[in-house]
């Protein structure tokens, strides 16, 4: 049983920095993707970064490209999203998500395994 905890949320001001951290456990393959999304009130989903644990590549939505890094630990099956210069439109239920490796890690629609999330708040 696959198995996502989220943790790291918070409030922040804008310009701020915040790192959240996603511990999984369960997996029967050895590399995958590790995805972050997120989710506004009133809005959709929408996939933010993604790193396939194999080789490290790294996948990011235009909307925080040069702002948000993606990374992992692989001897701690943990991956972390550092967030900096954030922004209140930043501001959703920040969730870790897992699959395997194809299609490639940004289709984000083939995200299979999902953690209960975290918040994150901007203010300005």
């Amino acid at each position: 049983q696959v198995q996502l905890v989220e943790s790291g949320g918070g409030s922040v001001q804008a310009g701020g920095s915040l790192r959240l951290s996603c511990a999984g456990s369960g997996y029967t393959y050895s590399s995958g993707c590790m995805g972050w999304f997120r989710q506004a009130p009133g809005k959709e989903r929408e996939g933010v970064a993604a790193i396939y644990t194999g080789d490290g590549s790294t996948y990011y939505a235009d909307s925080v490209k040069g702002r948000f890094t993606i990374s992992q630990d692989n001897a701690k099956n943990t991956v972390y999203l550092q967030m900096n210069s954030l922004k209140p439109e930043d501001t959703a239920m920040y969730y870790c998500a897992a699959r395997q490796a194809y299609p490639s890690c940004n289709y984000w629609q083939w995200y299979k395994y999902w953690g209960q999330g975290t918040q994150v708040t901007v203010s300005s």
